[in-house]
């Protein structure tokens, strides 16, 4: 296995349990765009929450992942086939697969090496895609200032660089593929405060600081956090910028 930027082997815990879950209109519109619905290959799958949602509309699905951690975390299920492999080296077949995804992870993976294996492994007619999101909002302007304070100021340059092709929603990323105009898809989380605490701890971002400095800086905000938390209603709309890119080879 080739070496890869590892950013949350050592809190795959915390980032099952906190992390949003993607639009499930996304994996219904995927399954439309496809030749066939035979298999599905999810690349750098995590926790496999984008695999498991793959697994409702596709036979069969196999969730790569180069972290051993992430895999044994991983939520099975019966069509669902994890495999703890890099994106850019896999043992799936040649032509096999209908449609390739990568969710919140293209901006890791060695794209030249990367979408060579996409080429390789898609079959005639397949479809490729990508999706991201970035930062979030809740609406409430103390909450999102208290929240722009840990991603800005505190944590902010313990971002990896490749933060910045997020933020841009893939669009500079390279895209070798005849593009497929996606539709707007909404992001969003009902959370209470704790929820949203653990998700803020979830950043590799947060987790870099935390090594760094011994210290986390979630608790740095987390007092002034719940005092801005509203307690009526206890849970509120937790809303994402979703990017997705498509296409067919």
């Amino acid at each position: 296995m080739t070496d890869f930027k590892d950013h949350f082997s050592g809190h795959a815990a915390i980032y099952r349990e906190a992390r949003p879950t993607y639009p499930a209109e996304l994996f219904a519109w995927l399954a439309q765009q496809t030749p066939d619905t035979s298999l599905a290959w999810d690349c750098g799958c995590g926790n496999g929450q984008a695999t498991l949602a793959l697994a409702r509309h596709f036979a069969r699905v196999i969730g790569t992942d180069p972290s051993a951690n992430q895999i044994a975390g991983a939520a099975p299920a019966p069509n669902v086939d994890y495999r703890v492999e890099s994106a850019e080296q896999s043992s799936l077949a040649d032509a096999s697969a209908s449609l390739v995804t990568v969710a919140q992870a293209l901006h890791w993976f060695d794209f030249d090496r990367f979408y060579a294996e996409v080429g390789r492994v898609l079959k005639p007619g397949g479809v490729f895609a990508a999706w991201t999101y970035a930062d979030c909002r809740s609406g409430d302007a103390a909450i999102d200032a208290i929240k722009n304070r840990l991603y800005v100021d505190l944590t902010g340059p313990y971002w990896p660089p490749e933060r910045a092709l997020v933020e841009s929603g893939y669009r500079t990323l390279p895209f070798p593929f005849v593009e497929i105009a996606a539709p707007a898809f909404e992001m969003k989380a009902m959370w209470n405060v704790e929820q949203f605490l653990a998700y803020l701890r979830s950043w590799s971002a947060t987790q870099r600081y935390l090594k760094d400095r011994g210290e986390d800086p979630v608790a740095l905000i987390e007092p002034d956090l719940r005092d801005a938390w509203p307690d009526t209603p206890l849970q509120r709309a937790v809303h994402w910028d979703f990017h997705v890119r498509c296409g067919r080879t």
